[in-house]
């Protein structure tokens, strides 16, 4: 699913979920979770200490031990001057994601493909799009990663295919074809409307009429991106093909798109409306239905078993009662993509069209709730942006000036949280939104329906223009910003979406001479994880969880020990000095920490002396 919400009239669906994964490794977690990283009884020497925490690491899945590099393809580098990036982009920039300690690339679509949803609209599953390149060259990619230890991640769109893709062609043309039943159909009530009210989430009926058929077909997102029928053994059996073509290529795994729509309920009547137009969501009525997991369980058996490939997957709505049969031992996927912190920014204000107005006590609470629910059996995966979100120093510090110091902080916390840390293309940058002057400027569709909906909810061009402007996804797919050139070194064409005004002073370029940047930041943070093996395996405890100016927690691993604050706001704040006692700062974005103050946006690592 390519966003965090569907709001459609006037009805924000937010799509919460607990985020796991693969369980870890025996006996690296224990009862500290939960009573806090008290030194134990009978503390082993130092060098004991290191040899058990180092081995705990060297236990880890090799996708719990790294860092996962999300690249928007159309976006990263175009090598032939045509205005869209390419997969020869990503390959001619290895040495630099490999400096970041990236051992995984997520990759958004790079099927065939109209491009009507930047990818999300498979036209061929076994193709290349021409505007990425070549099949030779994304071997050439997964083959020059490998040799840096760096595996290919694909983007796995499995809900739904574009209008223009064969199966769908096939499907349409008549009642009696082979692939009848690939895509889901339904005949028209009495009165020839469409078979019931449920509401896609681009906005307007999950129904579009085919004159081919003389029958409805489904779809979750927009009309030319047509659900899959998942009932259907043949289909199924050919996505499974699909994905076992490409994990022979040598792929390090997939992100697995929209998962929790694939199975639709038996029942296909009217639901409660939930707005004006008499429509209910779609996610309401088919998000997670009962059997789902039946389907993922043999996908996981027929595809992923006997491979070291992982699995993350985009699933709304999965509650933490429900995370065993999701991930860990007996789960379907190795971790989720969770929504519930970032949803916890925007409180209630998402729902009056305008930026998010949430409690940091909230935004904590999600991550602990998921770091909790993962503890015992599963992994997190950390983020906080990715294709999809605005940019985070503003998402989650929407009200900051210093937009620099708000980057190295969120950095730090994406850093040593428990789990496997997904960076997103321009976030080691601390890249800000974008706003444009007109709505006219915007290319994503999300954004479109966005501004329709503030105005018809009574807001002004200009407040709706805010509102859109805020929460589009284009602030996450601008060009990446490799120098000071011309069009930010991104295309010697022109950009599909202008660069950001910033790109002169805000790239690669410039900040791998400037030591006080945001770049060397995030390299220092992943020699921080490298030295300091408990940030990958300890334990996770919240600390100071009422403070709505301080994140605090501690990460432990027997008597090894390390304590992470930071500072949401732009005034200095104090701490209790007894949370580091006896320890040593083992980093700080600013100069002349102090034990028990951290200055505006600061943020600290304290380690066991």
């Amino acid at each position: 699913m390519r966003k965090l919400h569907a709001h459609t009239n006037n009805v924000l669906v937010t799509r919460r979920t607990a985020i796991t994964g693969l369980a870890a490794s025996a006996g690296l977690v224990g009862s500290s979770l939960l009573t806090g990283c008290g030194a134990p009884q009978n503390q082993k020497p130092d060098s004991a200490v290191q040899d058990d925490v180092q081995s705990a690491r060297d236990k880890l899945a090799w996708w719990q031990d790294t860092i996962v590099y999300e690249a928007y393809p159309k976006s990263f580098l175009d090598t032939v001057g045509q205005g869209t990036g390419t997969i020869a982009g990503v390959t001619s920039k290895l040495d630099y994601l490999a400096s970041l300690g990236v051992g995984a690339i997520w990759l958004t679509p790079v099927y065939k493909s109209p491009m009507k949803d930047n990818g999300y609209d498979v036209s061929d599953y076994y193709q290349i799009d021409p505007s990425f390149g070549t099949m030779a060259d994304m071997e050439q990619l997964i083959a020059e990663a490998g040799g840096r230890n760096i595996r290919i991640v694909m983007d796995l769109v499995m809900n739904h295919t574009s209008n223009e893709n064969e199966w769908f062609i096939e499907s349409s043309s008549s009642k009696d074809n082979p692939k009848a039943d690939w895509y889901i159909w339904r005949d028209a009530k009495e009165d020839g409307s469409a078979p019931n009210n449920w509401r896609s989430l681009f906005g307007g009926s999950a129904w579009t009429w085919n004159d081919n058929r003389q029958q409805y077909y489904l779809h979750t997102f927009g009309d030319f991106q047509p659900d899959l029928n998942w009932e259907c053994t043949e289909m199924r059996e050919e996505l499974f093909r699909m994905a076992r073509f490409w994990l022979k290529k040598g792929l390090g795994g997939f992100r697995i798109d929209a998962v929790t729509y694939i199975k639709k309920p038996a029942d296909f009547s009217d639901g409660e409306p939930d707005a004006a137009d008499g429509l209910v969501s779609i996610h309401t009525a088919t998000a997670n239905t009962k059997g789902i997991l039946d389907l993922l369980r043999e996908f996981k058996t027929k595809v992923m078993d006997g491979s070291d490939a992982f699995t993350v997957a985009e699933a709304g709505g999965v509650n933490a009662n429900e995370l065993g049969d999701w991930v860990g031992k007996n789960g379907v996927f190795d971790m989720l993509i969770q929504f519930s912190h970032l949803d916890a920014l925007e409180g209630d204000a998402y729902s009056q069209f305008e930026p998010g107005n949430g409690k940091l006590t909230d935004f904590k609470g999600a991550i602990t709730a998921s770091q909790e629910a993962t503890a015992a059996d599963g992994w997190y995966c950390i983020y906080f942006e990715n294709h999809d979100q605005p940019r985070s120093v503003n998402h989650i510090l929407p009200r900051a000036k210093d937009k620099p110091a708000g980057a190295k902080m969120l950095g730090t916390l994406l850093m040593t949280l428990r789990g496997t840390p997904f960076l997103y293309e321009g976030e080691e940058l601390g890249y800000a939104n974008i706003a444009w002057d007109s709505i006219d400027d915007y290319d994503d569709v999300t954004t479109y329906t966005l501004y329709a909906e503030a105005l018809e909810a009574g807001k002004t061009e200009e407040e709706a223009l805010a509102f859109a402007q805020f929460y589009s996804r284009d602030n996450a797919r601008t060009p990446m910003q490799w120098d000071a050139s011309k069009n930010a070194g991104f295309t010697t064409g022109k950009p599909w979406l202008p660069v950001h005004d910033d790109y002169e002073t805000c790239n690669v370029d410039v900040q791998e001479q400037d030591p006080e940047s945001v770049l060397p930041w995030y390299l220092s943070l992943r020699q921080l994880r490298e030295d300091l093996p408990v940030l990958e395996v300890g334990d996770y405890h919240e600390l100071m969880a009422d403070s709505e100016e301080v994140f605090a927690y501690e990460r432990c691993y027997g008597a090894d020990k390390a304590v992470i604050l930071a500072n949401f706001t732009e005034s200095q704040v104090t701490f209790d000095k007894k949370l580091v006692e006896g320890m040593e700062l083992a980093t700080s974005t600013h100069e002349s920490s102090v034990a028990g103050t951290l200055q505006p946006l600061e943020a600290v690592v304290y380690r066991t002396a």
